[in-house]
C-alpha cells in the first residue's frame, strides 16, 4: 500500500507522535514523565541505577496487561505455543512475541538483543500500547497496511543477568554474543535457532532492530550524540549492493534519512551514522539482521531465499559501563519511540520511497576509510 506525500497528513500525524512520545517515556514503569535534557546526554556522572529498568518479570506482567487492555487484537505469546522446534533461552525462559495489526505485509521490530541494553524493550512496549489501543487515522493506518511481529527481549538471560550475552548451559559457561549468531557454523545459543526459525515463519518486509552504545560526539560539532543511524551491512560496502540488485543498498538509505529530517525537527535529538573503531563502516554477515538482508538458510527453513531490508537504532549509553544517564531515561525512550513511529508510517505512507537516498552522506559521520568485515578491514578504496 503506497500514499503519496501529502503535507497536511503529514503536519497533523507529527503532531499525533508527539502526543505518543510524551505518554511513551511514562511506559512502563515511571509514574511520570521526567522532564526533558537538553541534546547532550547521558551524562556518566554518579552510578548507574538499574532498579528501575524493566526485568523479565516486568516484561511479562506488561505483555499481559498490553494484551488485556487492547482494543485492536493485540496477542501475546511465547515460541513454544508458536510452536518453534527450540522455543526458551538457554536458562529455560519463555521467548515472548507480540503480534498486533491486520495488514497483508509483516514487519519484525525487536530489541534487547543485548541484555545490557534495556531501552528497546521499554520503547517496544510503547509501541505496541499505541498499536494496541491507539485509535487515531494514522495507528489505524500502520494496523490496515502491516501485521507486526514484536520481540521486545531477545535475550532474556543477559537481561536479568545485565550482559550483553547469553550464557551456554552446556557446562562451558561460554558468553554468545546473540547478534552474531546468525551465520555459516553460527547458531550456537538456544535463543537465535529459536527467532531464526520464527522469522522464517513470518517472512517480513522490514525489520527495525534497537540498540544502545557507547558515548561519543557528533563529527563536525562535537557535540554528544543521542541517537546513532545504522545499517549492518553497509550502503555502497562490499556486500549490500549486490543484494536483490541493489534495492536494499537504496531502501535502507532511504529509510535513516526520512528518520533523520523527521527527528530533527524535534531540536533535543542529536543524530549520526553509526560506525565503528572511528572511521569504519561495519560490513558484518554474521549479525541478525545482516543475516535478514542476506536471506540466509539455516536447516533448510529458508529455501525460497526470503530476505529483508533492516536497520538499527542505537542510544548512547548503556547499563553495564556506568554511562545510563538516569535522567535522560525517559529521552532515551522518546527517541526510540519517535523514530520507531516515524520511520513506520513513512513506510506506510509512501514518503520513505520518496526520498533521496544519496542524502545518507549528509547525515553527521567521519569521512569513511574502510570496512569492518567478519574478517578484518577491507579499506575504503576496495
Amino acid at each position: 500500500m503506497s500514499f503519496g506525500r501529502n503535507p497536511l497528513h503529514h503536519r497533523r500525524r507529527t503532531t499525533v507522535l508527539a502526543a505518543a512520545a510524551a505518554f511513551a517515556v511514562a511506559v512502563p514503569l515511571t509514574a511520570s514523565a521526567p522532564a526533558l535534557a537538553d541534546a547532550n546526554f547521558p551524562s556518566p556522572n554518579g552510578n548507574t541505577n538499574i532498579a528501575s529498568i524493566v526485568t523479565y518479570d516486568d516484561l511479562v506482567a506488561e505483555l499481559d496487561r498490553l494484551e488485556r487492555t487492547s482494543n485492536y487484537g493485540l496477542d501475546v505469546t511465547t515460541l513454544a505455543e508458536v510452536g518453534t522446534e527450540v522455543n526458551t533461552s538457554e536458562q529455560g525462559r519463555d521467548l515472548y512475541v507480540a503480534t498486533v495489526g491486520d495488514g497483508p505485509e509483516a514487519v519484525w521490530l525487536q530489541g534487547r538483543i543485548h541484555g545490557n541494553e534495556p531501552y528497546g524493550t521499554e520503547s517496544l512496549l510503547a509501541v505496541l500500547k499505541e498499536l494496541g489501543t491507539n485509535g487515531s487515522h494514522d495507528w489505524q493506518l500502520l494496523r490496515e497496511t502491516y501485521t507486526f511481529h514484536v520481540v521486545p527481549m531477545y535475550n532474556p538471560d543477559g537481561s536479568e543477568g545485565n550482559i550483553r550475552q547469553t550464557i551456554l548451559q552446556d557446562g562451558s559457561g561460554t558468553r554468545i554474543d546473540l547478534n552474531r549468531d546468525w551465520g555459516a557454523g553460527k547458531f550456537v545459543a538456544s535463543e537465535s535457532e529459536a527467532f531464526y526459525e520464527y522469522w522464517t515463519m513470518v517472512d517480513p518486509v522490514f525489520a527495525i532492530d534497537i540498540h544502545h552504545q557507547g558515548l561519543k560526539r557528533q563529527a563536525g560539532t562535537g557535540d554528544e550524540v543521542t541517537l546513532s543511524l545504522g545499517i549492518s551491512l553497509a550502503p555502497g560496502g562490499p556486500t549490500l549492493p549486490s543484494i536483490e540488485g541493489g534495492a536494499y543498498d537504496v531502501l535502507t538509505r532511504q529509510m535513516h534519512v526520512h528518520v533523520f529530517d523527521e527527528l530533527a525537527k524535534y531540536g533535543n535529538i542529536n543524530m549520526d551514522r553509526y560506525q565503528v573503531g572511528g572511521s569504519l563502516e561495519i560490513d558484518i554477515k554474521g549479525g541478525v539482521v545482516s543475516a535478514m538482508m542476506l536471506g540466509f538458510d539455516y536447516k533448510g527453513l529458508n529455501p525460497e531465499g526470503h530476505s529483508n531490508p533492516a536497520i538499527f537504532f542505537e542510544t548512547s549509553g548503556n547499563s553495564s559501563d556506568g554511562s545510563l544517564g538516569q535522567k535522560a531515561r525517559g529521552k532515551s525512550i522518546r527517541q526510540n519511540v519517535l523514530a520507531m513511529q516515524e520511520l513506520l508510517l513513512g513506510m506506510a505512507t509512501g514518503e520513505v520511497q520518496q526520498e533521496d537516498a544519496d542524502r545518507w552522506d549528509e547525515i553527521p559521520h567521519v569521512p569513511v576509510t574502510g570496512y569492518q568485515t567478519d574478517d578484518g578491514v577491507i579499506p575504503a578504496s576496495f
